[in-house]
């Protein structure tokens, strides 16, 4: 019994070689919605496929994905083809997808979109980017089939309108595998080998599909980065491509693109000969204006009678004289007067008066001085021999000399009471001749009265 239970291994091969070997799994015909995709940095593409009820894996791998016209993503509804097949590692059922495409839009359409929403943010189609054309190139290059009609209607047309100007066609493929990268070479090497004026890139109308390599990344670069004016003329009026939002102007067709790329040879000469026929009105006038002006001189009193002028202007210039001899004369006085008096200030500023003038108010000076030392010095005496007489009156010398004496205690003190003496106290007695060195032999009390 125990011999009749199967491996998980086991069990998976035995599923998965019945979907291996059932036809209708082979083939599939899927519609749904992505979720869950995640572009795999090796290339491989994993979502989900689901719809209201339920889901399922899949894959697309990377050499299925490469020609895809779009970028799938989240909540698109997509076409499938590919078929069901067991991941055994993890024992489950999956879609391998083989081709796939939008649901309700062509998946050229919706490349076409995504592609110029992409440039959009990028800044290819910003006006700053655009650069203007020439007014009057001298040489123009022509990328385009060299087989097509539109290679005739561009050369032809501008051979028509101005014929001066040098065309180089530079052939290319428009259609095909091949055709993006040849238009892709042409157009850096006209920028390489210079020369150019405008490049005029485009063909001939066609499907979509035939225009298609004109809605390519590679080719929008390439006009980017040329630094040469590119006119795109691709298909019909109805026809709009990516190279036509990116170049620096796009026409409606090859021959509008040779039309806006030179200048019509008839309009130009229309225009000069009425530039010229404005200036030949203008020198007219001029010339007439300039022959009024010199009748009115002809006329002019001066002309007819210039005697009389001169007379009147020698006239005129007398008084001219004697207002310029009177003014002349005026102003000469006013500038000796300024200068006598200048002079004068000037001798009253010599420097001999300026010293006698010092050497008078210098002696007038000291002799004040004296005046005033003499009255300070009589005021001073006086006031010293006040002083010194009433100076003696209080010197004890004086009073000294009429026979009086001022007795000293051993401390030098003064005694001028007997409370400042005892009986036997040594004490000193000044006169004005000299002391006398004396013993208290008694103390007597006496009242003043």
């Amino acid at each position: 019994m125990k011999d009749n239970y199967l491996t998980v291994t086991a069990l998976t091969k035995y599923i998965k070689r019945k979907f291996d070997t059932d036809s209708h799994l082979k083939n599939i015909w899927l519609k749904g919605e992505i979720s869950n995709f995640k572009h795999h940095s090796r290339g491989h593409m994993y979502l989900t496929i689901k719809d209201d009820n339920t889901r399922v894996q899949a894959v697309m791998f990377a050499g299925n994905n490469r020609m895809l016209k779009f970028t799938p993503e989240n909540g698109m509804n997509v076409l499938i083809k590919g078929e069901i097949g067991v991941f055994e590692p993890y024992g489950q059922y999956q879609l391998y997808i083989k081709q796939m495409e939008p649901d309700g839009i062509g998946s050229l359409y919706l490349a076409f979109e995504q592609l110029k929403e992409k440039l959009h943010k990028k800044g290819f189609f910003d006006k700053s980017h655009k650069k203007e054309l020439p007014r009057f190139p001298k040489s123009i290059g022509v990328i385009t089939s060299p087989t097509g009609a539109a290679v005739r209607d561009i050369v032809t047309t501008i051979e028509r309108r101005f014929p001066i100007v040098k065309t180089t066609v530079i052939p290319v493929l428009v259609q095909g595998p091949n055709a993006v990268q040849s238009i892709y070479n042409a157009i850096n090497s006209a920028n390489q080998q210079g020369g150019f004026d405008v490049l005029i890139v485009g063909r001939g109308g066609g499907s979509i599909e035939d225009l298609w390599c004109f809605n390519e990344e590679k080719i929008a670069n390439a006009i980017f980065q040329s630094s040469i004016p590119v006119i795109s003329a691709v298909g019909h009026e109805t026809d709009i491509t990516i190279s036509d939002y990116v170049a620096d102007l796009r026409a409606p067709t090859p021959t509008g693109a040779a039309e806006v790329a030179v200048p019509s040879q008839l309009e130009l000469t229309d225009r000069i000969n009425g530039m010229q026929r404005s200036l030949t009105r203008m020198m007219n006038e001029n010339v007439q204006s300039s022959q009024q002006h010199l009748n009115r001189i002809k006329q002019s009193y001066a002309f007819r009678y210039p005697e009389h002028l001169i007379t009147q202007k020698e006239q005129e210039l007398d008084k001219h004289v004697e207002r310029l001899e009177k003014t002349f004369n005026s102003e000469w006085k006013k500038k000796k007067d300024t200068l006598i008096n200048m002079n004068t200030r000037f001798e009253a500023q010599h420097p001999e008066r300026q010293l006698e003038r010092a050497r008078k108010e210098l002696k007038m000076f000291i002799k004040q001085t004296n005046y005033l030392m003499d009255k300070i010095l009589e005021q001073k005496a006086t006031s010293l021999n006040s002083a010194i007489e009433k100076l003696s009156l209080l010197n004890p010398l004086e009073t000294m000399k009429r026979g009086y004496a001022i007795p000293y205690a051993q401390s030098g003190n003064i005694i001028n009471s007997t409370d400042g003496v005892s009986e036997n106290d040594e004490i000193v007695v000044k006169l004005s001749d000299g002391t006398l060195e004396c013993r208290v032999l008694d103390v007597k009390e006496e009242s003043n009265g």
